[in-house]
């Protein structure tokens, strides 16, 4: 058993000893010390994927909400995550909610947090990541709004300008379920307004660098048919260079942990999965072939992100798996992901993308 591994398999128990945000925490100071060691694996073009003008290494990165502050990224990277993405990050540090606002559901592998965008605010990420810019990567920034901030949209304009020259891409996140009001940015005339004002702002700082840098949109799970109508009506007639699908979701539905199932926020992990992989088929399903989606929610393994690629997305990302399954679980992935493709005499791992899209949709 390498160095890695064993770390990867001491993780866990060490971790769940601790409250769920302390050991956040503490796993970001392993991280940022050198104590987790770099992941050995060897790299499979076949996973190569392309999206947005950037190259990904492999389909499989880490959600936003683990390095918030950018902490991290080169560290994260050398788990075996194709990308990374850092954030939400709000113009001003904020303290988020109170605490305690993460709870473990073990019985589930599932999360609720209710964190509230907690972060150091944008000077400080940007520091880091100007620190860091020339150890290239793909690193994308969640950009966000101030929970008392008067102008949301305005918010995100800032995130744009502020990050320009250091993000490989841009998510906008207006799906989370604890910032009040943020999801109503999902509304149709809300979010054309919303992408009206950011490719504007995107438009003016392309012309001052001389650059481009792709745009994401990310979405919530708990969408009813007709939200999704309008979320695609706005979105084929965007500039918009990826839709993530899908953040958090207030569903408790089957959940076998009925305690902490009581507690207020957004529910994250295996209990997702079926959810956030039928709306990004139906958001397939609504979209242009040429707009990719990138499906998040509940992936733990190799299985699952052949399930989301099959539904409709070209890329992937996680966050919850990796709190039940450590830091070897991007490796892991890879290997059985390698496998599958051999296995399966498939040259690309784009092959898969939307093979089975039609199988998840309606229920």
């Amino acid at each position: 058993m390498s160095l890695f591994e064993l770390a990867s398999q001491m993780a866990r128990p060490a971790l769940f000893s601790f409250s769920p945000e302390k050991a956040h925490t503490l796993s970001i100071k392993a991280l940022k010390s050198g104590m987790v060691p770099g992941a050995t694996f060897s790299i499979d073009a076949r996973l190569e994927t392309k999206l947005g003008g950037l190259t990904f290494p492999n389909p499989v990165g880490l959600a936003a909400g683990y390095d918030k502050n950018a902490e991290v990224p080169d560290a994260i990277l050398k788990l075996g995550f194709g990308f990374t993405e850092v954030g939400t990050i709000t113009p001003l540090g904020q303290s988020g909610n109170p605490k305690p606002r993460i709870f473990r559901l073990v019985e589930d592998d599932a999360v609720i947090n209710r964190l509230g965008f907690n972060n150091e605010g944008h000077a400080a990420a940007l520091a880091r990541l100007e620190a860091r810019h020339d150890k290239g990567g793909v690193v994308g920034v969640n950009i966000g709004a101030n929970k008392t901030s008067e102008d949301f949209v305005a918010d995100y304009e800032k995130g744009i300008e502020t990050f320009f020259e250091v993000a490989s891409y841009f998510t906008a996140n207006i799906s989370s379920p604890n910032t009040p009001g943020l999801r109503n940015l999902q509304a149709a005339d809300a979010l054309q307004t919303l992408l009206d004002r950011i490719f504007a702002k995107v438009n003016k700082c392309e012309q001052k660098s001389k650059k481009s840098v792709p745009v994401f949109l990310k979405i919530a799970p708990d969408l009813t048919e007709y939200e999704m109508d309008d979320i695609a009506e706005v979105v084929k007639k965007s500039h918009l260079d990826a839709l993530i699908v899908s953040n958090t979701t207030l569903d408790r539905a089957g959940l076998k942990d009925k305690k902490q199932a009581t507690q207020a926020g957004g529910l994250s992990g295996k209990p997702l999965f079926a959810k956030s992989t039928k709306v990004l088929a139906n958001m397939r399903m609504r979209l242009d072939p040429d707009m990719p989606l990138i499906g998040v929610g509940g992936i733990s393994s190799a299985d699952d992100v052949i399930a989301k690629m099959q539904a409709g997305a070209s890329l992937v990302q996680l966050y919850t798996g990796l709190i039940y399954g450590g830091p070897c679980l991007p490796t892991k992935i890879m290997q059985d992901l390698s496998a599958y493709m051999y296995k399966n005499e498939i040259n690309h791992i784009s092959e898969l993308v939307g093979s089975k899209t039609d199988d998840w949709l309606g229920g």
